[in-house]
């Protein structure tokens, strides 16, 4: 009788200590967001909230119209603390197409709030637009993308970098421009492909694929006043010619030395290198290699 007993009092001893924890588990400990949730919230586009379902949402222009509108996110989303909650809120690209020839590009911001994520309002950044990286820097999102010069016809490619600062309100859940103090930033009007040894920072495929080196200041290109250009990777040494015409840029004869390299990104590197015609400047001070048929962009610092 007295085991019983026993195992009678240490079962509810154990069942009270598991309600206790179960209880502090989930109303003390923070609740963590499952970066996922981002794919899958509304978001607003001109007034017009979209569902999206894993990064994607359709909707008919009209009901019964067969002209559909499609908004879905570009590339993968930035975390960072936005707000100063410590929590990890998202810096988001949506791009939006209807089928004709404009593809329009919207900044919006994905705030945490412990158990899910609201989206802002958005902020056109242009239309067929080049977009290159999404990033956060002490406390604000930077977007990072190539458009046209003023009054140039849409059917030009672009070519001028601009970086755009986002600033979040977190009384009024919206978003708005926020003007840095660019003192002593590049001037992209004074730069050329002869002024430096260009680093290699990352490659961006119009996909959203991303891809950067593993190891910093090994890859490289430096081009000479007399068309040479050298390219120094982590595993050969690359040497040919380049001629320019306009923003246009062709390599021709490039020789490389033959040594392999086990996990060398080489191949990748030279490949997207061989696939490049033009080339642009950007007011953070980077090279910016363009590839054929608005595939991606290569940059280097």
């Amino acid at each position: 009788m007295k085991n019983v007993l026993y195992l009678v009092a240490l079962f509810m001893v154990g069942t009270l200590i598991w309600s206790i924890y179960k209880f502090n588990f989930n109303n003390v400990l923070p609740v963590v967001t499952s970066n996922a949730d981002v794919k899958n919230i509304s978001y607003k586009i001109d007034g017009e909230t979209f569902n999206l379902q894993n990064g994607v949402a359709i909707k008919e222009i009209a009901p019964g119209s067969a002209t559909k509108q499609t908004v879905r996110m570009f590339g993968e989303p930035v975390y960072g603390d936005l707000n100063g909650d410590e929590k990890d809120d998202a810096a988001v690209m949506l791009s939006s197409d209807t089928g004709g020839s404009g593809t329009f590009y919207y900044a919006v911001l994905a705030i945490a709030t412990g158990t899910t994520y609201i989206s802002t309002n958005s902020l056109l950044l242009g239309d067929r637009i080049a977009p290159q990286t999404v990033e956060i820097h002490n406390g604000r999102a930077l977007y990072n993308y190539v458009e046209r010069k003023s009054g140039e016809p849409m059917t030009t490619r672009p070519s001028m970098g601009k970086s755009l600062w986002i600033n979040y309100d977190s009384k009024t859940n919206n978003i708005g421009e926020w003007v840095k103090d660019f003192e002593g930033e590049a001037d992209p009007n004074r730069m050329s492909l002869s002024m430096k040894k260009w680093d290699w920072v990352k490659t961006i495929m119009n996909d959203g694929k991303v891809t950067t080196p593993n190891k910093s200041g090994i890859f490289s290109i430096t081009f000479t006043n007399d068309g040479k250009v050298k390219v120094s990777t982590d595993c050969n040494g690359i040497g040919g010619e380049y001629s320019i015409n306009g923003n246009k840029i062709t390599f021709s004869r490039m020789i490389s030395t033959m040594m392999y390299c086990n996990g060398s990104q080489e191949q990748t590197f030279s490949k997207d290198l061989n696939n490049v015609q033009s080339y642009l400047f950007t007011s953070r001070g980077e090279l910016v290699l363009e590839m054929k048929m608005d595939s991606g962009t290569i940059i280097f610092r």
